[in-house]
């Protein structure tokens, strides 16, 4: 059984998917291209709009919580509503948003937005609720102002009209009442639902909802019940100049039934207040408004992951509130690149544990990133989600301790080395993890051929990649390197080769490495997130 792709929870800049049966290694002078990712619905939560499309991540940094396998216990997803949705806003950086998230609609239930905070509500509401003349609406108004009044009126039927581009939908006041559809249950053992007795008819109003789908125009909408073109109202032929193709909607007050004697004259109006319906039953968006909160109360308790070792401590020591924030996960691979980094240049900042995993996602880390992944950075009024840039923008922000040289053409040389980790050495890694017993020796053997090209790009003397200077090209490496030891050895026998002195010399000078120490945690954090690496990198390959 092939995995379930999932969301990825950080922000790193992904290597372009190869083609089907092409081999894991990029070949010589494509090694470096930029990757793109693919996306699968998913709902993210949080004071912002809601995410559908997040990016299916490939193992270069994706995780997810329902692939843990701890020794004791073995976390499983959450079912999740097949829903579309919209992103936090058109510019997923711009920190700006409109609360909202998109579902399809079934038996009845129309494509609708959950939009929290719309403008206009309360002239909205008493609009679609009086409905004293037809309302048009455009189908961004539609989607997002209906589900405000969806609990006053209740789904009949609809209709699809065959060569016809529309559907109309019928909907009675849910005052009007109708019979049970199945009797009361006599299984004791059955929940018992709390539903309040109303006198039936209380209401007679009806509406009529009418679908105009992309392409409609007068030339190619035809008249019910009399099929011709000039019998449509002068606000249609308007509505239908107006939207000039592109799919609009319209709800009409019309006669109720003939069998209760109020189908003849015009249309009456409701016998209650707009009030009274609400007491009676609460919209889609305050029942999925109530649902977020109730689950934002469930998740609400600890992480379960918790930095250990040097790297608790150096989060201890910048728990304190400082104007310069990182969100990172202790376990994350690319959030520990930005910590090493800010340790290493000696900036002040507080460390802030997030969890990108809880749903809904914690807003401070949607603030920070309205995709609310890992890392994040907040300076100020500043925030960026990508670890590539925020390794950059800490190298400018301080000239203390630098990561790059200052010979451009080192430079140049450190930045192609950064990709090829990125590019090659990182899905190598995975490769491995996820291999079969059949094909584990021909991905260790590349492994091997992808280290020691890295290798022989190092100063010869080492130790590091530059020599005895930390670079952004250790930062970048150091993460994977440490877990050679930690999750390939163990898991799948992958060792170092004898001959590879040069490489045992570089990785044993980043263990020692300070900055790069007091950020790891003890060996036991990273065995328990093995499952996340293989499926997140099964998914990419998949």
């Amino acid at each position: 059984m092939e995995p379930t792709p999932f969301s990825r929870i950080h922000s790193h800049s992904q290597p372009q998917p190869r083609p089907p049966n092409q081999s894991l290694h990029l070949e010589q002078g494509s090694r470096f291209s930029e990757l793109s990712s693919l996306t699968v619905p998913t709902i993210d939560a949080g004071d912002g709009v809601f995410h559908a499309d997040e990016d299916l991540h490939s193992f270069i940094g994706g995780y997810h919580p329902a692939l843990v396998q701890d020794q004791d216990q073995q976390r499983t997803p959450s079912s999740q509503p097949q829903a579309r949705e919209t992103g936090q806003s058109t510019n997923l950086h711009d920190g700006q948003s409109s609360s909202s998230h998109t579902k399809a609609g079934t038996s009845g239930q129309l494509k609708t937005k959950m939009v929290a905070s719309p403008a206009k509500l309360p002239e909205w509401r008493q609009k679609l609720f009086d409905l004293d003349h037809m309302v048009i609406l455009s189908q961004e108004e539609f989607e997002t102002y209906f589900p405000w009044v969806d609990n006053i009126y209740s789904h009949r039927s609809s209709q699809q009209y065959k060569r016809k581009p529309l559907v109309t939908h019928y909907w009675d006041c849910r005052m009007k009442g109708r019979p049970p559809g199945t009797p009361k249950s006599l299984n004791p053992n059955r929940k018992k639902r709390k539903r309040q007795i109303r006198e039936r008819d209380l209401c007679d109003v009806k509406i009529k909802i009418s679908e105009y789908q992309a392409g409609c125009s007068v030339d190619t909408l035809e008249v019910h019940s009399i099929g011709e073109v000039s019998s449509i109202s002068g606000e249609l032929i308007g509505a239908l100049i107006r939207f000039q193709g592109r799919p609009f909607w319209t709800i009409e007050r019309i006669n109720g039934s003939i069998m209760n004697g109020t189908g003849y004259g015009p249309p009456g109006k409701h016998r209650h207040s707009l009030e009274k319906s609400d007491e009676i039953k609460k919209s889609s968006v305050q029942r999925w408004l109530a649902a977020r909160e109730l689950e934002a109360k469930r998740n609400t308790g600890p992480s379960p992951w918790k930095a250990s070792g040097n790297a608790a401590v150096t989060a201890k020591r910048h728990s304190k509130e400082d104007d310069l924030k990182l969100y990172a996960a202790c376990f994350c691979p690319f959030s520990q690149r930005v910590w090493i980094a800010l340790e290493a240049k000696g900036i002040q900042y507080q460390y802030c544990e997030t969890d990108p995993f809880r749903k809904p996602k914690p807003n401070q880390l949607l603030e920070a990133n309205s995709r609310g992944l890992v890392p994040a950075l907040r300076d100020h009024d500043w925030t960026c989600g990508d670890s590539g840039a925020l390794l950059e923008y800490l190298e400018e922000k301080t000239g203390t301790c630098p990561l790059l040289p200052a010979d451009p053409k080192l430079r140049a040389h450190c930045r192609i080395w950064v990709n090829f980790i990125n590019g090659v050495i990182v899905p190598s890694f995975g490769s491995v993890l996820a291999a079969t017993e059949e094909t584990l020796q021909r991905h260790g053997e590349r492994l091997h051929l992808d280290l020691i090209e890295l290798t022989q790009a190092a100063h010869k003397e080492g130790p590091l990649f530059l020599g005895g200077q930390l670079s952004l090209v250790d930062i970048h490496f150091a993460p994977f390197a440490l877990r050679l030891s930690r999750i390939l050895q163990p898991f799948r026998g992958w060792t170092l080769e004898p001959s590879e002195l040069r490489l045992k010399m570089w990785i044993q000078a980043m263990e020692e490495n300070v900055f790069v120490r007091n950020t790891t945690s003890a060996d036991r954090l990273y065995t328990r997130t093995r499952e996340w690496l293989i499926q997140d990198y099964k998914s990419k390959r998949d």
